[in-house]
């Protein structure tokens, strides 16, 4: 398939307008390759193991849901070097669909959802509040990669709110707690929302919050999926 029609298939699973501001110019096409596209992966992050995978699996594409650069570059050498060198003598295009496949149907926010078995769903301004039965452990068995961490104290939650990514803001909390949600899941948990949370806060992973809609594009779409989970060292 000719790259551009690719693009414009991609665009339509998740529109770069549904995109967050800071997103402006770290979406869609970031590294570019080849013009026809025959094989593609997918995978959370561009990290080095992801990249080599995919150029082992010949892939012409690389599909990311993380901007692999996020500020300004103003030299090129360390692992961003090393991860340019591998993409670039690839030929292999990359393609980021960051907070527009946050927001877009059947995008992360939804596949979690429906990972948890959330039911009656309503649409925050990030992320999902619906119908559950779910505990802290129930929970952690459906997500991918490790526990969660629980800030107050949780039974069975009967209403929960989801948002992939660093969803833990008040505000969004507020909104969360006005559609009756009885706990917030989400990652990257500050201790002071934690403190002032009207509702009990369930810290996840990126991995274990973003991946499974990875997992599922791939699926969807015919490509190949590269799982990457993190590696994570528990010191006594």
């Amino acid at each position: 398939m000719d790259i551009r029609r690719f693009i414009a298939a991609l665009e339509q699973v998740a529109p770069p307008d549904l995109a967050e501001e800071y997103d402006a110019g770290k979406i869609g096409l970031v590294v570019e390759g080849k013009d026809e596209i025959a094989t593609v992966c997918t995978a959370l992050d561009a990290t080095q193991r992801v990249v080599e995978a995919a150029v082992r699996a010949g892939a012409d594409m690389l599909v990311v849901h993380h901007p692999p650069i996020w500020n300004p570059i103003t030299a090129v050498r360390g692992p961003i070097s090393h991860l340019l060198r591998v993409v670039l003598s690839a030929d292999m295009n990359l393609y980021v669909m960051h907070t527009n496949f946050d927001h877009a149907e059947g995008g992360v926010n939804d596949v979690l959802a429906a990972k948890l078995g959330l039911l009656r769903c309503e649409r925050m301004t990030a992320g999902l509040v619906g119908d559950c039965s779910l505990d802290a452990g129930e929970i952690t068995r459906r997500l991918p990669g490790g526990g969660i961490r629980v800030y107050g104290e949780v039974g069975t939650i009967r209403r929960l709110a989801v948002v992939g990514g660093s969803g833990f803001d008040p505000d969004l909390i507020g909104e969360a707690v006005d559609l009756g949600a009885e706990a917030f899941l989400s990652a990257e948990l500050k201790h002071s929302v934690a403190r002032a949370s009207p509702i009990p806060c369930l810290e996840a992973t990126h991995y274990a919050l973003e991946a499974p809609a990875m997992e599922a594009l791939a699926s969807r779409m015919g490509w190949h999926y590269i799982p990457d989970p993190p590696h994570v060292v528990v010191v006594p």
